[in-house]
Formats: C-alpha cells, sequence, structure tokens
C-alpha cells in the first residue's frame, strides 16, 4: 500500500535521540531517510549499550539506536573534507528534505546552512531542532530532553509531589526527545504541504523548550492570570473529585478513575462494586457533596479498592462505562491487547536469533502501519546511494582512498 510519504528523500544529518527520532517517523510514513554519519565514528548513539542489562554471554544490542535510526539507510561521509562536502550536495540536490541538529557555528563551518543548501537545491525544506530555539542569546547552546525539555520547559517542577526532596527522573530515557521529535516530523509534513501548494522552500524549526512550553500550556497560561508559580496539582488525598483519583488494590497494583461527569457515574458504579450505601449516603450524594467530604469519600474508596487484586477490579470496572485504566508497566504496556491491536509496536527481527519490540509512530494513515527495519550498519548504503546518484566505481575508490567517504 503507498504510504502518504513514498517518492520523498530525507537526508539526516543529526544525532543522538530528538531529530533522528522525526527521521524514524518520516520512514515510516513512506520517506526514504539517509542518515549521513562521520566514517570513522557515526553517530555516538550507536555505542549507547547497557551492557548492565544483557544477560551473560549475549551480545548487547543497542536497543537505543534501533529505536532512533531503523528503517533508514546510512552514508559515511566525511564532511570536513571538500570531496565528502561535494558528495553531500549532491545528495541534497536529490533530496525533499535536510533534517539536522547541528548548530549554526557547525553549519556554517561544515557550509551546510540554510543558504547554502537553498543554492543547491531551491524549494527544499530544512528543519532544524536544537536545544533552546534558533533566536535569543542562548540559540546556539547545546541541549538534551532532560535539561531544556524537562528542567527549563517546566516538565519537572509540575511532576514534583509537593514536599517532594528532589524532581522525579524523567519518565525514561529520550522522554522529551521523542515527543520534540514526532512534532518535528509533522512540521516537516506541514512543510512539505506548503510547498506543494506555493511552490515555496520552508525552514522549520523545532525546539526541546518549545515543545515543553507546549506541553505544559495550561500552567503557563494559568500562572499569568493568577500569583502561583504552576496549577494546584493535587494529590491522592485532596482530590475533589473522587471518581477522578487513583486507587490502591489488594495486591498493590494502582487503578485509574477519570469519570469526571461524577454524577453520571457514582450510583451505577457503586451498585456495581456492591456499595448502595455509599450510593445514598447523604455526604456523597451529589458532586457537591462528595468534593465537600472528599476526604471521607476517598477513604471509603480506598477501603473498597484495597479488598480485591486488580483482576478483579478489571473484571468489574470493565462492565461499566466509565474511563479507567490499570496501571501498567511499559512491558505491560507492550502487550496491551490493544496496543497490538492497532500495531502501535512491532516486533523487529535483528538477526536469525533476536527479536525486537519497537513502537510505532501514534499517527497511522489508512489504518496502516509498516513493518520496521533494523538500524543499518555504519555506511552500510554508500556505495549503493552514490552509485544511484551517479558516481562509478573508480570515483567511490578514489573517494575512500581520501577518506571522504567509507
Amino acid at each position: 500500500m503507498p504510504r502518504v510519504l513514498d517518492g520523498v528523500r530525507v537526508i539526516e544529518l543529526a544525532t543522538w535521540g530528538f531529530v533522528p527520532s522525526a527521521g524514524v517517523a518520516l520512514a515510516d510514513w513512506g520517506a526514504e531517510v539517509i542518515k549521513v554519519e562521520h566514517p570513522a565514528h557515526g553517530d555516538p548513539m550507536r555505542g549507547l549499550v547497557s551492557a548492565a542489562l544483557t544477560p551473560p554471554g549475549q551480545q548487547p544490542v543497542s536497543f537505543m539506536f534501533q529505536t532512533f535510526s531503523r528503517n533508514k539507510a546510512s552514508v559515511g561521509i566525511d564532511l570536513s573534507t571538500e570531496a565528502g562536502r561535494e558528495v553531500l550536495y549532491r545528495l541534497v540536490a536529490s533530496a525533499d528534505v535536510f533534517l539536522t541538529n547541528y548548530l549554526t557555528p557547525v553549519r556554517r563551518k561544515l557550509r551546510v546552512d540554510v543558504d547554502d543548501l537553498a543554492q543547491i537545491k531551491p524549494g527544499l525544506v530544512y528543519a532544524r531542532g536544537s536545544g533552546l530555539g534558533p533566536r535569543g542569546e542562548e540559540a546556539d547552546t547545546g541541549g538534551f530532553d532532560l535539561a531544556s525539555y524537562w528542567s527549563r520547559g517546566g516538565v519537572a517542577y509540575v511532576s514534583t509531589p509537593d514536599g517532594a526532596d528532589y524532581p522525579p527522573p524523567m519518565p525514561g530515557a529520550a522522554f522529551g526527545d521523542l515527543q520534540s521529535g514526532l512534532y518535528a516530523a509533522g512540521g516537516v509534513a506541514a512543510a512539505l504541504f506548503a510547498r506543494e501548494r506555493t511552490g515555496a522552500a520552508q525552514v522549520v524549526d523545532i525546539s526541546l523548550l518549545g515543545s515543553a512550553v507546549w506541553g505544559t500550556a495550561p500552567h503557563i497560561a494559568a500562572s499569568s492570570l493568577f500569583d502561583f508559580d504552576a496549577m494546584p496539582r493535587g494529590d491522592h488525598q485532596s482530590a475533589h473529585n473522587p471518581l477522578s483519583n487513583t486507587y490502591r488494590t489488594r495486591d498493590g497494583r494502582f487503578v485509574a478513575l477519570v469519570m469526571l461527569e461524577s454524577d453520571r457515574f457514582w450510583a451505577p458504579l457503586m451498585e456495581l462494586i456492591g456499595r448502595v450505601d455509599l450510593a445514598v449516603d447523604e455526604r456523597f450524594a451529589d458532586s457537591a457533596a462528595r468534593s465537600a467530604n472528599s476526604a471521607a469519600c476517598i477513604a471509603e474508596l480506598d477501603a473498597v479498592f484495597a479488598a480485591r487484586r486488580a483482576d478483579e477490579w478489571c473484571e468489574i470496572l470493565g462492565r461499566q462505562r466509565g474511563v479507567w485504566a490499570l496501571v501498567q508497566s511499559p512491558r505491560e504496556t507492550g502487550c496491551d491487547p490493544q496496543v497490538l491491536a492497532n500495531s502501535y509496536v512491532r516486533s523487529m527481527e535483528l538477526n536469525a536469533d533476536s527479536e525486537l519490540t519497537v513502537a510505532m509512530p501514534p499517527v497511522q494513515f489508512n489504518e496502516d502501519q509498516p513493518r520496521p527495519r533494523p538500524a543499518p550498519e555504519l555506511g552500510a548504503d554508500t556505495d549503493r546511494v552514490l552509485l544511484d546518484l551517479g558516481y562509478d566505481w573508480d570515483q567511490l575508490v578514489e573517494l575512500k582512498v581520501a577518506g571522504a567517504i567509507t
């Protein structure tokens, strides 16, 4: 089945997680993504291997690199050489999109900035990702998501319980990178659409900081009106709506209820769980009463949920219409029947002996989700891609001897 970006060629000159994750999304949507790497060391993400997580006797797998560079081709080019730069220029001349996270001083030094490539390919969509945005005194400051997204962007602040000694760590590796990378992929798709309509080149900017600002938008809006740093976050004990809260089960699991129209769900839920007495209790008669007596209501529900195991609650709650969810581990999420039914994860064969489960972009077209291919070895596609550009074997040998390509 044709995909929405079939026929689009993307040149990716980027490292680590943020911008390469945009390349993965574009590749899954049908684009041909050619990752340009230094011939000797490549993307440093290749070396990010957790030996501590590898069983004895097994080769470590760079699951991080597989996550951020599957479905791509790899071409090894030394851009510090004139010959290597000319190879890149020929690649760009064949492309629709240039994707990079190199900061302005490096782009200028390598002569791959917007103006440089616009001369090579008029109409090029030039997408650049940064930590702190393209303007301002700190525009050329590097960034990682722990700093630019999680910390400076306010996400850690609004995730920190009152009275905690420290902010919590990010929920997972590259948490901000992945959110921001999908925004970048969406920006590229919009730019391609605009170019199709107008013929004009587009420069797309995405930053980790800007992504965090978007994610904390309600807090920023409210804090501009009221004298506080962020919206009150509350906790389990202070929820004004006890049916929008999380409860511990007998076996130490947690069930989240999100029944915002609590008057609609309160009495039927109490009847279902065998606590009709709570449905007719004057303290909990309606949403206003439950809010006024929330501590007592939550205490009752704490005792109710603590009396049954999580699997029992899943069966019971599945018989009513209010929204709820079991708090799952990533391992459980990867096996969730709804996740599997919608191909939100897919299995990718690395070799004859091992498979890796990878997350797919959450945006689907025509209910289609492609099968992922493993990330390429460094420079694995150099010969094929350059031969397709019109180089002959003698020229490739000459470039390799000069160290311009691998």
